[in-house]
């Protein structure tokens, strides 16, 4: 059995093959029953999985601990990185468990779950088909092991954020990411609502729309070093 508690919906519409999958990551203080929440809402063709945070963070869970400061907030690095390596581990169980296609897994994360995508897009890309980051942010404690620009080509990355976000400011974070992503060889999207640190029925539309158009689109093509782990 995989590793982390999570919740599944299987695809309501039949594929030929083995189905995709799209692995939804939750924010701080939240569990898997949360996003889990949107899963009738993306295309029907993919088998989704919600993971729990292995970390206790009342009210609910956290991929690491966090410290929002006057100064924006403070993480704990280390348990970004043991929850970066225990989603890698992850993905491989559920997609051996449930019999998914390896080379169809996509993520959609909102805040904290949004940093934990991109974290693996930066470190990891071969293993994705596609990521949309919903209200995170790149952490600047990640840059440093970003993988060479030629293992990131082509990589579909969708970035959405609130133009009156108080918690992750777009000022601060939203365009931080986009100029880092920008810089870098992935098949960038970014855009802005006129919302705060949520889900508005634009951006979700947005973010499914995009989902179903890579599913409906030719594959990202496998490079030469497709599995290795960083």
């Amino acid at each position: 059995m995989a590793g982390l508690i999570h919740l599944t919906q299987e695809p309501r519409r039949s594929v030929v093959g083995r189905p995709p999958v799209l692995l939804m990551l939750h924010g701080i203080g939240s569990h898997e029953g949360d996003l889990i929440g949107l899963a009738p809402y993306v295309d029907p063709r993919l088998f989704v999985v919600s993971p729990r945070g292995p970390i206790t963070f009342p009210p609910g869970y956290a991929w690491f601990r966090t410290a929002f400061t006057e100064h924006g907030p403070v993480i704990n690095a280390e348990d970004a990185e043991r929850s970066r390596q225990t989603l890698l581990h992850f993905i491989d169980e559920i997609v051996a468990q449930y019999d998914l296609d390896p080379q169809r897994v996509y993520l959609l994360g909102f805040s904290q779950g949004a940093i934990m995508s991109l974290s693996l897009v930066l470190t990891a890309p071969e293993i994705l088909a596609g990521a949309a980051a919903m209200s995170g942010r790149v952490l600047p404690e990640v840059l440093p092991h970003t993988v060479a620009p030629e293992r990131l080509t082509g990589l579909p990355v969708l970035v959405v954020h609130g133009e009156f976000d108080q918690l992750l400011p777009v000022e601060q974070f939203g365009r931080f990411t986009r100029d880092v992503l920008a810089d870098l060889p992935v098949a960038l999207t970014y855009r802005e609502y006129p919302m705060g640190h949520q889900v508005s029925e634009q951006s979700l539309s947005d973010v499914t729309r995009w989902l179903t158009e890579r599913l409906d689109g030719p594959r990202r093509e496998e490079n030469e070093e497709s599995g290795r782990r960083p």
